[in-house]
């Protein structure tokens, strides 16, 4: 017995270690940028001061979150339908929902510049401008986006017991009655934190955005323009900025479901 205790000690100490040096390859490089701004505090205080910082910033965050509702409008129907039904080529669209996780974002960009400039599929024809536009900006943050959404929503369908839909129905509920009053408030955390997740892969997208809409600037191509132009001293600033401003929405917004999670359970 003994020897046992002794073996799950030494486990959790390596994986207590490897842990350790996770996270500190995740934090170093943030907390080291931070620091050494904080050396230059005349920069950041004019970045602070800049109107274009925070211009770059709020477009940033209201693009994220058009992509996200469009997201939660489209995504939802085909996360139920992926969980609950089964077809001739779901593994396909499967896939097909998972492909831009894995294909470079500049590709994606090329891709949907293809669609949707003005010599694109719908570009062409569409009276809505999508190159150096807010719609592309949406539609390229929508594009990276949309499968954590999906994913993340389809693991809630199907980790409802469905016996609670057939009680309902067999009440007399409809199914859309079924699906907004039950499944929908059982699923709440799942759409929550897909929709978190969403919005954040949209902030932080750049290789897809920049080839279909460079102006506007959003804030990660802000920063690369200034790196380009100006150099570290200039763009290193804005991403501090970013970095803070987008922690402390999404603490904010970690604390908020935290909450609704308790007063639910």
């Amino acid at each position: 017995m003994r020897s046992k205790k002794i073996l799950s000690l030494n486990f959790f100490k390596i994986f207590a270690f490897l842990s350790l040096v996770m996270i500190l390859f995740i934090i170093l490089p943030i907390i080291s940028m931070v620091l050494n701004q904080l050396f230059d505090i005349d920069e950041l205080l004019k970045a602070i001061k800049d109107e274009a910082v925070w211009r770059s910033i709020l477009l940033t965050c209201y693009a994220a979150l058009l992509s996200t509702i469009i997201a939660l409008i489209f995504g939802t129907p085909l996360a139920y339908l992926l969980a609950r039904s089964e077809f001739y080529g779901k593994s396909i669209i499967e896939g097909f929902v998972d492909l831009p996780v894995i294909v470079p974002h500049t590709v994606a960009g090329i891709a949907l510049l293809a669609v949707f400039g003005s010599k694109g599929l719908i570009g062409s024809f569409s009276p809505i401008k999508f190159v150096d536009a807010l719609p592309g900006i949406v539609v390229a943050m929508l594009f990276v986006s949309a499968p954590f959404y999906i994913n993340t929503v389809r693991e809630g369908f199907q980790s409802i017991d469905l016996r609670l839909e057939q009680v309902a129905r067999t009440l007399g509920a409809s199914q859309l009655r079924v699906f907004i009053t039950i499944t929908i408030p059982l699923i709440w955390r799942h759409v929550a934190a897909g929709s978190l997740m969403s919005w954040a892969r949209a902030i932080s997208e750049f290789g897809a955005v920049v080839i279909i809409a460079y102006y506007p600037m959003i804030a990660p191509t802000l920063i690369y323009d200034r790196f380009l132009t100006s150099g570290l001293s200039t763009s290193r600033p804005v991403a501090v900025i970013l970095i803070l401003f987008c922690f402390v929405v999404f603490i904010f917004l970690r604390i908020l479901l935290w909450e609704r999670k308790n007063e639910s359970s």
